[in-house]
C-alpha cells in the first residue's frame, strides 16, 4: 500500500504532548522498507472551506484562537493543511495517510483534541463520491459526525469509549452509527460489534473513508479498549471485502512503538 509522508509533518511539537512528532517518525521507520511512500502537497484553502466555515479557517491561519490540547503552534495553518493534503492524496491512491496532526475531533466551526482541519472529511468531499466513513479510534470522532450527520451522500460509522473525551458519541441518527463501550471489551466483543455494525449499513457507497486511530490497542494509555494486532489485522480484513476502492488516515495512537506493528497490521488485513 502506498504511504503518504513528509517529514515536514514532524516540524511542530509542545513538551510532553502525547500527540508528538516522535509517534509518526517511528511508525514511518517501521513502514517505509515494505511500502511505496509517496509526497504531498498542502491542500488548499478552497478545499478546506468546502467542510469548514470560514471564519474557522481563518482563525487558524492567524492563530487567534485558544484550546490547551491543540496549541497555537508557529506555522499550525502550514502543517494543517499539509495534512489534510496528505489525506487528499491517500484518497487518490487509496493509500494511507501517515500525517499529523489528526483530524475526526475538528468540526464545521470548532477545533479540539489535537485537531485543526478534519482531513478525512476534506478528502472526503474534495472527491465528491457516495462514501462509508469507518471511525475505529478510541475516541469518538465528533468532529466528523459534525460536518456529515445530514449529508445524504455520507454514513458515518464509529467505534469508541465513551466516558472520555469529547463527551460525544451516544446517539445515532440516519446516517450516524455510533456505538460507545462503555467497559473494555477486548478483541472478541468488539470485532462482534463491528460485524454487527458493518450488518446494518443500508448505502451503496462508492468508497471506504476509514479514519485509523490505534489508541484503542491494549496498551495506549488515552482509549484503550484492550485490543490486540489480531484485531486491526480483522478490521483490515472485513473492510476489504467490500470490494470497493478505500483510504485510511492516520487519527490516534498514543505508544510510538507500537504505533508501526498495528498500522502494518491494519495494511496486511486490506490486503486479503
Amino acid at each position: 500500500m502506498k504511504i503518504i509522508y513528509t517529514d515536514d509533518v514532524l516540524a511542530y511539537e509542545q513538551k510532553g504532548h502525547p500527540e508528538s512528532p516522535e509517534r509518526l517518525k517511528k511508525a514511518y521507520d517501521y513502514l517505509k522498507e515494505n511500502h511505496e511512500i509517496i509526497g504531498c502537497s498542502p491542500a488548499s484553502y478552497d478545499d478546506i472551506a468546502r467542510v469548514h466555515d470560514t471564519s474557522h479557517v481563518d482563525n487558524v491561519r492567524q492563530g487567534t484562537f485558544f484550546d490547551p490540547d491543540t496549541p497555537a503552534h508557529e506555522n499550525i495553518y502550514r502543517y494543517a493543511r499539509l495534512s489534510a493534503g496528505a489525506a487528499i492524496e491517500a484518497q487518490k491512491r487509496s493509500g494511507f495517510s501517515l500525517a499529523r496532526p489528526p483530524g475526526h475531533h475538528a468540526g464545521r466551526d470548532f477545533l479540539g483534541g489535537f485537531c485543526y482541519f478534519n482531513n478525512l472529511a476534506i478528502a472526503v468531499k474534495r472527491s465528491n463520491l457516495k462514501t462509508l466513513i469507518v471511525d475505529f479510534d478510541g475516541h469518538h470522532g465528533n468532529g466528523t459526525e459534525d460536518i456529515f450527520a445530514r449529508d445524504e451522500n455520507v454514513f458515518y460509522l464509529s467505534l469508541h469509549r465513551i466516558g472520555i473525551f469529547p463527551g460525544t458519541g451516544e446517539k445515532r441518527g440516519p446516517r450516524v452509527y455510533n456505538h460507545g463501550f462503555t467497559s473494555v471489551p477486548g478483541d472478541k466483543h468488539y470485532l462482534e460489534v463491528f460485524d454487527e455494525a458493518l450488518a446494518t449499513i443500508d448505502l451503496s457507497f462508492e468508497q471506504i473513508a476509514v479514519s485509523a486511530g490505534f489508541d484503542a490497542h491494549a496498551d495506549d494509555p488515552l482509549a484503550s479498549l484492550g485490543l490486540t494486532e489480531k484485531a486491526y489485522r480483522k478490521i483490515g480484513e472485513r473492510l476489504s471485502a467490500f470490494d470497493v476502492p478505500l483510504f485510511s488516515v492516520m487519527e490516534g495512537g498514543y505508544v510510538a512503538e507500537n504505533l508501526g506493528p498495528l498500522i502494518s497490521a491494519y495494511i496486511e488485513g486490506l490486503r486479503r
